[in-house]
Protein backbone atom coordinates (compact mmCIF):
# COMPACT_ATOMS: atom_id res chain seq x y z
CA UNK A 1 0.00 0.00 0.00
CA UNK A 2 2.83 2.41 0.74
CA UNK A 3 4.10 2.09 -2.85
CA UNK A 4 0.64 2.95 -4.20
CA UNK A 5 0.34 5.90 -1.81
CA UNK A 6 3.80 7.13 -2.83
CA UNK A 7 2.81 6.98 -6.48
CA UNK A 8 -0.26 9.18 -5.99
CA UNK A 9 1.60 11.53 -3.66
CA UNK A 10 2.32 14.66 -5.73
CA UNK A 11 5.53 15.26 -3.78
CA UNK A 12 7.15 12.09 -5.11
CA UNK A 13 8.95 11.67 -8.45
CA UNK A 14 6.65 8.73 -9.23
CA UNK A 15 3.66 11.07 -9.53
CA UNK A 16 5.41 13.54 -11.87
CA UNK A 17 6.91 10.85 -14.09
CA UNK A 18 3.59 9.00 -14.14
CA UNK A 19 1.80 12.10 -15.46
CA UNK A 20 4.65 12.61 -17.94
CA UNK A 21 4.30 9.05 -19.30
CA UNK A 22 0.51 9.29 -19.54
CA UNK A 23 0.90 12.49 -21.55
CA UNK A 24 3.40 10.84 -23.89
CA UNK A 25 1.00 7.94 -24.51
CA UNK A 26 -1.92 10.29 -25.17
CA UNK A 27 0.17 12.44 -27.53
CA UNK A 28 1.45 9.36 -29.40
CA UNK A 29 -2.11 8.12 -29.87
CA UNK A 30 -3.05 11.49 -31.36
CA UNK A 31 -0.07 11.37 -33.72
CA UNK A 32 -1.03 7.86 -34.86
CA UNK A 33 -4.67 8.88 -35.41
CA UNK A 34 -3.62 11.83 -37.56
CA UNK A 35 -1.23 9.71 -39.64
CA UNK A 36 -3.80 6.93 -40.08
CA UNK A 37 -6.44 9.41 -41.29
CA UNK A 38 -4.24 10.02 -44.37
CA UNK A 39 -5.38 13.62 -44.80
CA UNK A 40 -2.03 15.26 -44.07
CA UNK A 41 0.24 15.09 -41.04
CA UNK A 42 2.07 17.44 -38.69
CA UNK A 43 5.31 18.88 -40.16
CA UNK A 44 7.67 16.57 -38.24
CA UNK A 45 5.56 13.53 -39.06
CA UNK A 46 5.57 14.57 -42.72
CA UNK A 47 9.35 14.30 -42.51
CA UNK A 48 9.27 10.96 -40.67
CA UNK A 49 6.83 9.48 -43.19
CA UNK A 50 8.91 10.78 -46.09
CA UNK A 51 12.04 9.18 -44.62
CA UNK A 52 10.15 5.91 -44.13
CA UNK A 53 8.97 5.93 -47.74
CA UNK A 54 12.49 6.52 -49.05
CA UNK A 55 14.72 4.54 -46.71
CA UNK A 56 12.47 2.03 -44.94
CA UNK A 57 12.29 1.55 -41.16
CA UNK A 58 9.18 2.49 -39.23
CA UNK A 59 7.83 5.97 -38.57
CA UNK A 60 8.52 5.49 -34.85
CA UNK A 61 12.10 4.48 -35.58
CA UNK A 62 12.67 7.66 -37.58
CA UNK A 63 11.11 9.62 -34.73
CA UNK A 64 13.81 8.21 -32.42
CA UNK A 65 16.62 8.75 -34.96
CA UNK A 66 15.68 12.36 -35.66
CA UNK A 67 15.13 12.96 -31.96
CA UNK A 68 18.64 11.70 -31.24
CA UNK A 69 20.12 14.05 -33.82
CA UNK A 70 18.14 16.96 -32.42
CA UNK A 71 19.34 16.27 -28.87
CA UNK A 72 22.93 16.17 -30.11
CA UNK A 73 22.37 19.49 -31.89
CA UNK A 74 20.79 20.97 -28.76
CA UNK A 75 23.74 19.83 -26.65
CA UNK A 76 26.21 21.31 -29.15
CA UNK A 77 24.42 24.69 -29.21
CA UNK A 78 23.67 25.07 -25.51
CA UNK A 79 26.74 23.21 -24.16
CA UNK A 80 24.36 21.49 -21.72
CA UNK A 81 22.95 17.97 -21.62
CA UNK A 82 19.15 17.85 -22.00
CA UNK A 83 17.05 16.64 -19.08
CA UNK A 84 16.10 12.99 -18.75
CA UNK A 85 12.58 13.74 -19.96
CA UNK A 86 13.92 14.71 -23.39
CA UNK A 87 15.45 11.25 -23.90
CA UNK A 88 12.40 9.43 -22.55
CA UNK A 89 10.16 11.57 -24.77
CA UNK A 90 12.12 10.55 -27.85
CA UNK A 91 12.14 6.82 -27.05
CA UNK A 92 8.56 6.45 -25.79
CA UNK A 93 6.96 8.52 -28.55
CA UNK A 94 8.67 6.44 -31.23
CA UNK A 95 7.68 3.21 -29.51
CA UNK A 96 4.04 4.08 -28.83
CA UNK A 97 3.45 5.64 -32.26
CA UNK A 98 4.53 2.38 -33.91
CA UNK A 99 2.31 0.34 -31.57
CA UNK A 100 -0.76 2.50 -32.27
CA UNK A 101 -0.11 2.51 -36.03
CA UNK A 102 -0.21 -1.29 -35.98
CA UNK A 103 -3.54 -1.28 -34.13
CA UNK A 104 -5.29 1.47 -36.13
CA UNK A 105 -6.81 1.22 -39.60
CA UNK A 106 -7.67 3.95 -42.09
CA UNK A 107 -11.47 4.29 -42.35
CA UNK A 108 -13.06 3.94 -45.80
CA UNK A 109 -15.17 7.11 -45.91
CA UNK A 110 -13.90 10.69 -46.17
CA UNK A 111 -16.16 11.77 -43.30
CA UNK A 112 -14.69 9.12 -41.00
CA UNK A 113 -11.18 10.15 -42.04
CA UNK A 114 -11.99 13.77 -41.27
CA UNK A 115 -13.34 12.81 -37.84
CA UNK A 116 -10.19 10.77 -37.13
CA UNK A 117 -8.03 13.70 -38.21
CA UNK A 118 -9.75 16.24 -35.94
CA UNK A 119 -9.81 13.76 -33.06
CA UNK A 120 -6.09 13.12 -33.56
CA UNK A 121 -5.23 16.84 -33.42
CA UNK A 122 -7.30 17.35 -30.26
CA UNK A 123 -5.84 14.30 -28.52
CA UNK A 124 -2.31 15.25 -29.55
CA UNK A 125 -2.69 18.78 -28.20
CA UNK A 126 -4.15 17.48 -24.95
CA UNK A 127 -1.30 14.97 -24.59
CA UNK A 128 1.32 17.66 -25.14
CA UNK A 129 -0.18 19.71 -22.34
CA UNK A 130 -0.25 16.70 -20.02
CA UNK A 131 3.37 15.65 -20.61
CA UNK A 132 4.75 19.19 -20.31
CA UNK A 133 2.84 20.02 -17.10
CA UNK A 134 5.02 18.01 -14.62
CA UNK A 135 8.13 19.84 -15.95
CA UNK A 136 10.21 16.71 -16.55
CA UNK A 137 12.05 18.21 -19.52
CA UNK A 138 11.29 19.45 -23.04
CA UNK A 139 11.25 17.08 -25.99
CA UNK A 140 14.03 17.00 -28.61
CA UNK A 141 12.39 19.55 -30.92
CA UNK A 142 11.64 21.99 -28.14
CA UNK A 143 15.15 21.54 -26.73
CA UNK A 144 16.65 22.66 -30.05
CA UNK A 145 14.13 25.48 -30.37
CA UNK A 146 14.98 26.84 -26.92
CA UNK A 147 18.73 26.43 -27.50
CA UNK A 148 18.62 28.34 -30.80
CA UNK A 149 16.43 31.05 -29.29
CA UNK A 150 18.82 31.51 -26.37
CA UNK A 151 21.89 31.49 -28.63
CA UNK A 152 20.60 33.88 -31.31
CA UNK A 153 18.28 36.07 -29.27
CA UNK A 154 15.41 35.35 -31.66
CA UNK A 155 11.97 34.80 -30.17
CA UNK A 156 10.81 31.26 -29.53
CA UNK A 157 7.85 31.80 -31.87
CA UNK A 158 10.09 32.85 -34.78
CA UNK A 159 12.49 29.96 -34.23
CA UNK A 160 9.60 27.48 -34.08
CA UNK A 161 8.03 28.81 -37.29
CA UNK A 162 11.39 28.63 -39.08
CA UNK A 163 11.98 25.05 -37.92
CA UNK A 164 8.45 23.93 -38.85
CA UNK A 165 8.69 25.43 -42.36
CA UNK A 166 12.14 23.92 -42.94
CA UNK A 167 11.08 20.46 -41.75
CA UNK A 168 7.81 20.61 -43.69
CA UNK A 169 9.62 21.55 -46.91
CA UNK A 170 12.13 18.73 -46.46
CA UNK A 171 9.40 16.21 -45.67
CA UNK A 172 7.33 17.32 -48.67
CA UNK A 173 10.38 16.94 -50.90
CA UNK A 174 10.71 13.35 -49.66
CA UNK A 175 7.06 12.67 -50.50
CA UNK A 176 5.56 13.14 -47.04
CA UNK A 177 1.78 13.75 -46.82
CA UNK A 178 1.08 17.50 -46.90
CA UNK A 179 -2.67 18.14 -47.12
CA UNK A 180 -5.58 19.78 -45.30
CA UNK A 181 -4.61 18.04 -42.05
CA UNK A 182 -1.25 19.81 -42.07
CA UNK A 183 -2.96 23.19 -42.30
CA UNK A 184 -5.53 22.34 -39.59
CA UNK A 185 -2.75 21.12 -37.31
CA UNK A 186 -0.82 24.38 -37.70
CA UNK A 187 -3.95 26.44 -36.97
CA UNK A 188 -5.30 24.44 -34.02
CA UNK A 189 -2.46 22.75 -32.16
CA UNK A 190 -1.22 25.88 -30.36
CA UNK A 191 -4.67 26.75 -29.00
CA UNK A 192 -5.46 23.18 -27.92
CA UNK A 193 -2.07 22.73 -26.26
CA UNK A 194 -2.44 26.06 -24.46
CA UNK A 195 -5.82 25.11 -23.00
CA UNK A 196 -4.58 21.65 -22.02
CA UNK A 197 -1.37 22.96 -20.46
CA UNK A 198 -3.17 25.61 -18.42
CA UNK A 199 -5.62 23.04 -17.07
CA UNK A 200 -3.00 20.36 -16.33
CA UNK A 201 -0.50 22.82 -14.85
CA UNK A 202 -3.16 24.25 -12.56
CA UNK A 203 -4.19 20.76 -11.47
CA UNK A 204 -0.60 19.68 -10.72
CA UNK A 205 0.21 22.93 -8.92
CA UNK A 206 -2.85 22.46 -6.71
CA UNK A 207 -1.76 18.92 -5.87
CA UNK A 208 1.76 20.12 -5.10
CA UNK A 209 0.42 22.90 -2.87
CA UNK A 210 -1.91 20.47 -1.08
CA UNK A 211 0.97 18.05 -0.56
CA UNK A 212 3.15 20.79 0.92
CA UNK A 213 0.35 21.86 3.28
CA UNK A 214 -0.12 18.28 4.48
CA UNK A 215 3.62 17.95 5.01
CA UNK A 216 3.70 21.18 7.06
CA UNK A 217 0.78 20.00 9.22
CA UNK A 218 2.53 16.70 9.89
Amino acid sequence: MSLINDYFNSETPWFRWGVFLIGIIIMSFGIALMITAELGSAPWDVLHIGLTNHFGLTIGTWTVIMGSLLLLLSTFISKEWPKLGAYLNMIFVGMFVDIFLILLQTPPSLMAKGFMLILGIIIMGFGIGVYISPRCGAGPRDSVMLAISHKTGASVAKVRIFMEILVLALGWTLGGPVFIGTILFSLLIGHITGISLNFCQHWIDRRMERGMNVENIN
